[in-house]
């Protein structure tokens, strides 16, 4: 069951939290995997990366040693799988495809693409919304998962197969107070996840969402412990659930056994849209 033998995934945003946790876990159900990262530990320009991304949260995990992109990749080798850890900018769509073109060739396809890179570090109330900070998260969660999906695309088509996974969220689904930018973008790959949907199943190419609710990675961590233990509240299970339950989903929805599967934004989220109380 959840067997991936023989399939390539290739993920991004892949050097640390749920990035990172999904391509272990592809790893560990037989996947080759390339991470994929704007941050790589053995950069030596990775501040300025950082810096460059204009996210508070990669520059946070540049310098306080937070980014494991090579490590995962070692780790996945000595299951026995292939990997590499590659550089790359989902927002610059011709490296993009170069990266995909290249990965093509040295491991013969891809079969399976996470898009889970992603910014999560604008917050203000609607009116306080930063004009450039909004334009850069929708280029970023929106047009980096299309750019991504655009270059695997035709080899998914020419092999007849192909599992694409787009990381959505509860904030997607529900709004989130203060994230407008965020909410925004995150809904939006749920229009992007049915349609390739339905574009794709002639191809037998699938295509889901998953919908992660409060999920304990860095990220996470670094939050007000007040506002964290307020939404932890919300869940029917009183705590944050951590990254592998996303992983998890996320190898069911790439097997065999999820073959007839696709366009559905699968909630991983603790009862969060629930009536809790």
């Amino acid at each position: 069951m959840f067997d991936l033998t023989g399939k390539v995934a290739l993920v991004t945003g892949a050097s640390r939290g749920l990035g990172r946790a999904d391509a272990l876990m592809l790893a560990k159900a037989g996947a080759d995997v390339i991470i994929t990262d704007i941050l790589i530990e053995t950069d030596p320009e990775l501040q300025k990366a950082a810096e460059a991304s204009e996210s508070v949260l990669a520059q946070v995990a540049a310098s306080q040693g937070w980014v494991y992109a090579n490590k995962t990749a070692e780790e996945i080798r000595q299951m026995g799988r292939r990997s590499v850890a590659i550089k790359m900018d989902v927002t610059d769509r011709e490296q993009v495809k170069k990266v995909v073109d290249d990965v093509v060739k040295e491991f013969g396809k891809i079969d399976i693409l996470i898009n889970n890179a992603a910014t999560l570090d604008h917050i203000a109330i609607f009116e306080n919304q930063n004009d450039v900070l909004w334009e850069r998260d929708l280029r970023v969660n929106v047009t980096g998962a299309y750019n991504c999906a655009k270059a695997v695309w035709p080899y998914m088509k020419q092999n007849n197969f192909g599992r694409i996974i787009n990381m959505s969220s509860v904030a997607g689904t529900l709004g989130g107070f203060g994230q407008a930018s965020y909410s925004t973008s995150k809904a939006a790959l749920i229009g992007l996840t049915k349609t390739l949907a339905l574009e794709g199943g002639r191809y037998n190419i699938t295509c889901n969402a998953i919908v992660p609710g409060v999920i304990a990675t860095e990220a996470f961590k670094m939050g007000n412990p007040e506002m964290n233990e307020r939404i932890i509240k919300r869940t029917v299970f009183r705590k944050p659930g951590e990254p592998e339950d996303i992983a998890y989903a996320i190898v069911f929805l790439c097997s065999d056994e999820a073959r007839y599967i696709t366009g559905v934004a699968l909630e991983v989220a603790g009862g969060i849209p629930l009536f809790t109380f």
